[in-house]
């Protein structure tokens, strides 16, 4: 069977489009799965294990909390900044229920990454664990957050193990760093203070922002994608639409492994599995791959999620290939390229092919993925899912026919509403016919399947995340002992690519060590360069603009 042949007879049981009004908004989606799975468990973490009955109350208290106690309303923003615990899924739909917008922020910005996301997006309340605390102490009275609600990471496990845990994170382990916020609340009080009874139901409609979803976008530095309750729903349906029978409706045992606040783990694992009855197995720190694969061992998990740099450390570990997949049915990549020798290493281990999809922050993010009945690795991002539309143009916007590289462009109901305060950003990235250019040069093959080819721009991508040469750049020329730099990607093992700087000193003294601390002081550490080249000059072109693609090749 060919792979048209394969597509037409998997095409049969998907609808070519979705009802983009499945529901009114997320919260009405929220509602639903609450009462229809009651009973069934919803999150896991650490031991405790929370109920969807159990996430129906806490959430509502804590909308009620936030309209009544901190009088918020409708489309106030609310910044959301911690790991993969059970705090997150609580703040999130309470936020969502109470109709206000929920912003994620990576929980290991700098002060000045955090500054600037604050302020951009206007929020002016903060749900943050403890340990990131100290950096908001630094930058608080330089925002317009008026309400702080810090929690530990222990804070919602059962008794005892929350203080056990709450204990060793901060005494033993160290990982609290001393901070003073005198005005702030104790999110856990926050939830038990809400009175539910109090709690209005706020009229959302989808073309209401339910995120300010923060990424580099396709050009230049950090911008808030506008996710409107309609995007996240239509890409909701369009998931459920594409993965078919190939699901089982509250039985679902899915692996959580990427953080919340990312927009493929947010999306995918969070809301899409929740609206299935789902329970997410949130893990907290994946990069604890000993504790990881002891908590797989725990569950006969029928789904998991992540980035190629994970599954690769995953079937490089001698205990993982031990545990028992004969409940494994998905294993779904995105975030960044899959590589062959990945996948194909995966299926040997587990005996389940990894299938690969494709999305951005600014699509909700899916906009094409591999069938679920694929048998082996493709190589490709897939096909587009129902109601989508993608296409290769060239740089004057033209079509181009299978088999020519251009820019993957986009259309479909999950296709965000613009930058948030940026129409100028905006108009550079949409075509008047509704298209979104991803950015992405990639190529389409006869049957309808997407390769991506590079990169358009320079971005750079560590570990799934986007990184961007103009902010490393920004950071690394403020020292005041560089002259000039230019950063770069350079291939890495464990990360897919890697930042490199060149650097041209202003004074002699300078040091790697000195500029390397200088970087982590201002820079979330994926972002921080791993290799430092100073050099006596720059390739320039004739304007005197810095020439990167020539550095390349050096490098």
């Amino acid at each position: 069977m060919t792979d048209h042949a394969w597509y037409k007879e998997y095409q049969e049981g998907i609808p070519k489009e979705i009802d983009t009004a499945a529901y009114d908004s997320l919260a009405s989606m929220l509602e639903e799965v609450f009462i229809k799975y009651k009973n069934r468990p919803s999150f896991h973490n650490m031991g405790t294990t929370m109920s969807y009955g159990d996430l129906d109350k806490k959430s509502k208290c804590f909308a009620s909390f936030l309209q009544n106690e901190l009088g918020l309303k409708k489309g106030d923003r609310v910044a959301l900044m911690m790991p993969n615990i059970l705090q997150y899924p609580v703040a999130l739909f309470g936020i969502l229920r109470a109709g206000m917008v929920a912003v994620n922020v990576n929980p290991l910005y700098t002060k000045r990454e955090l500054k600037h996301q604050l302020n951009d997006s206007g929020a002016t309340a903060i749900v943050i664990f403890a340990n990131s605390a100290s950096i908001l102490e630094k930058i608080l009275d330089e925002t317009s957050v008026k309400h702080v609600m810090v929690t530990q990471i222990g804070d919602l496990l059962k008794f005892p193990k929350n203080l056990i845990v709450n204990f060793v994170i901060k005494n033993v382990k160290k990982m609290v760093p001393a901070f003073q916020l005198p005005k702030a609340m104790n999110f856990k009080d926050c939830v038990e203070n809400g009175d539910p009874s109090k709690f209005v139901k706020t009229e959302v409609t989808l073309e209401d922002t339910a995120f300010l979803q923060y990424t580099g976008g396709t050009t230049g530095v950090s911008k808030g994608a506008i996710l409107s309750h309609g995007n996240i729903v239509a890409n909701l349906t369009q998931a459920k639409g594409w993965i078919g029978n190939a699901i089982k409706e509250g039985e679902e045992i899915i692996i959580t492994p990427l953080p919340l606040y990312h927009i493929f783990s947010l999306t995918a694992n969070c809301l899409a599995f929740s609206s299935l009855g789902a329970m997410n197995v949130l893990i907290t720190n994946p990069r604890d791959i000993p504790g990881f694969v002891k908590e797989l061992s725990k569950w006969k998990f029928t789904t998991i999620t992540g980035v190629n740099t994970l599954f690769n450390v995953l079937v490089n570990n001698e205990d993982f290939g031990k545990l028992d997949f004969s409940s494994l049915r998905i294993t779904l990549g995105g975030g960044m390229a899959v590589q062959r020798v990945v996948a194909e290493k995966w299926k040997e281990v587990t005996g389940v092919p990894l299938i690969e999809a494709y999305g951005l922050t600014e699509t909700s993010p899916a906009a094409s993925m591999n069938p679920m009945n694929m048998k082996e690795f493709n190589g490709m991002v897939g096909l587009p899912i129902s109601s989508t539309i993608m296409t290769i143009r060239d740089d004057d916007g033209k079509d181009l026919p299978a088999g020519e590289a251009g820019e993957i462009c986009i259309k479909g109901p999950q296709v965000m509403k613009g930058y948030y305060n940026r129409p100028d950003e905006t108009a550079k990235v949409m075509y008047d016919d509704g298209f979104f250019k991803t950015g992405d040069v990639g190529v389409m093959n006869e049957n309808g399947y997407f390769k991506i080819v590079d990169r358009k721009k320079d971005m750079i991508l560590v570990s799934g995340f986007n990184v961007y040469p103009n902010e490393i750049e920004d950071v690394v020329a403020s020292h005041p002992k560089v002259m000039e730099c230019a950063a770069i990607g350079v291939p890495n093992e464990k990360s897919g690519e890697m930042v490199k700087i060149f650097v041209v000193k202003k004074d002699n003294s300078l040091t790697e060590a000195e500029l390397k601390g200088h970087c982590k002081e201002n820079l979330t550490g994926y972002k921080v360069p791993k290799e430092y080249e100073f050099r006596d000059d720059l390739p320039k072109s004739n304007v005197g603009k810095i020439l990167r693609k020539d550095l390349r090749p050096q490098a």
